[in-house]
């Protein structure tokens, strides 16, 4: 792909998942484009259909969520830096906020599902180093380090998103979640729901990135 164009792509996917983000994936397609700073037709050229532009912007934060994993793993030498390296880079792409919105009409065909395949992998590299090195407490698993990221990613309501126009307080708590995540931090309790038994992992076990799969009930792979 030459260059202006994978420039343009940048502009067109980034915008999606904002406006996606802020207004649900029944955003016109005319906001995105303005968004992007890119005439209609270069999106129009690029994406026959709303689906389309959900599929390539799926395949694209699962691609660069991976490329976090696999430089914090690479690139800090504290095991348990590269998780919390890993949570802020994520943040940033805000894809943990975002992929749950794209899941409601998204098709997984195969090529998602590798991608998904890898993406989980390298997270699970670093959990297993990080749980290696004694800092990371034993039952925290990646489904645990997705949520918590959907948890804080999403944008704040009404007035309160003026508190992190800049996204500081954003990763201000995620440090202050991270910290609870180490070895040092007191074991977490959780009280039985009034409603019934609680659902979910027990406290002292893992959410993996399968559960979070398995959870989501997505349709099968596509023909």
């Amino acid at each position: 792909m030459r260059a202006d164009a994978e420039r343009s792509r940048r502009r067109i996917l980034d915008a999606a998942r904002d406006v996606f983000l802020e207004r649900g994936l029944g955003a016109p397609l005319d906001l995105i484009v303005r968004r992007a700073g890119v005439g209609p037709a270069t999106l129009y050229r690029r994406y026959a259909d709303r689906e389309a532009l959900v599929r390539d912007l799926t395949g694209d934060l699962l691609s660069r969520l991976e490329a976090a994993a696999h430089r914090a793993g690479q690139e800090e030498g504290d095991a348990f830096g590269a998780v919390r390296r890993f949570v802020h880079e994520a943040a940033d792409l805000r894809m943990g906020a975002v992929i749950p919105v794209l899941l409601e009409q998204l098709v997984v065909d195969q090529e998602l599902i590798d991608s998904r395949t890898r993406t989980s992998a390298a997270l699970d590299r670093l959990i297993r180093a990080a749980h290696d090195s004694g800092r990371l407490r034993p039952e925290v698993g990646s489904g645990d380090l997705i949520l918590l990221s959907v948890r804080l990613s999403r944008p704040l309501p009404g007035g309160l998103s003026g508190l992190d126009a800049d996204g500081a307080l954003l990763h201000r708590h995620l440090d202050l979640a991270l910290d609870g995540l180490t070895t040092q931090a007191a074991p977490a309790t959780r009280a039985t729901p009034a409603s019934g038994p609680a659902s979910g992992p027990a406290p002292d076990e893992p959410l993996t990135f399968a559960d979070l799969v398995a959870a989501a009930d997505r349709p099968n792979v596509a023909d």
